[in-house]
């Protein structure tokens, strides 16, 4: 198996840098470094992007997460590993990554959860990991990136 193209940010360097900076930024901006790998994961499994759930279970892993919590993010809800924080940036995700599924695309229960748990600018950070990794997926969707394989 191999991918259908070479990857658009290597096609068109400035979409790399472009890409590189929005994750800074967003990264650079007080939200926990494990919330956004788990943010990150989660809405790479509803995406089904091979690439990214091998990548950030690796980060969360390298971070120190154990198993459990790395295997339990696509169950999030029926399990006790995760902190009202981590629940709320998890069901942000799931909300913006499915933003068809339902009539209003962030219910205002969910938005209202996830800003009791960040201020402004942790909430900004989370968008844009949400956004970010939601436009990774789709490129490595598009092009049929294999998990494992040099990205070229």
């Amino acid at each position: 198996m191999q991918a259908r193209m070479k990857h658009p940010v290597f096609v068109i360097p400035e979409a790399m840098k472009a890409m590189q900076a929005l994750g800074k930024a967003a990264t650079d901006e007080g939200l926990p470094a494990v919330t956004c790998y788990l943010v990150h994961l989660r809405a790479s499994q509803i995406n089904g992007c091979s690439v990214c759930v091998d990548m950030h279970s690796q980060e969360l892993k390298r971070a120190g997460e154990n198993d459990q919590r790395i295997f339990a993010v696509a169950a999030w809800r029926e399990t006790p590993w995760f902190t009202d924080a981590e629940r709320a940036a998890l069901a942000l995700t799931e909300e913006l990554t499915r933003l068809a599924d339902r009539p209003e695309a962030v219910s205002d229960g969910v938005w209202s959860e996830a800003a009791r748990h960040y201020d402004e600018i942790a909430l900004a950070a989370l968008l844009l990991q949400v956004a970010q990794i939601n436009v990774w997926n789709r490129l490595n969707a598009a092009i049929k990136q294999l998990a494992g394989q040099r990205w070229n």
